[in-house]
């Protein structure tokens, strides 16, 4: 006793008629870009560790003097 081909149309006009196109449409691009970026993630932890590697930073010194009111900070990168 499976499900006839009749059986899933009405299934899905239900489903339709209860969350509207817009949700749905909405439920499957989010459905999708999370499948791409699970892809995605899966590819990066098969690369080597060598590419993987971002560039070291360069800082650059500067001989202005320094207020007491300045703060380092850390900025890293977006690879």
């Amino acid at each position: 006793m499976g499900l006839s081909t009749t059986h899933l149309i009405i299934f899905l006009i239900i489903i339709v008629v209860i969350f509207g196109t817009k949700k749905l449409r909405n439920i499957g691009s989010d459905l999708g870009g999370a499948v791409k970026g699970f892809k995605d993630g899966m590819r990066d932890g098969t690369e080597k560790p060598a590419e993987a590697a971002p560039a070291p930073v360069q800082q650059v010194a500067s001989t202005a003097p320094v207020a007491k009111e300045t703060i380092d900070v850390e900025v890293k990168n977006k690879a």
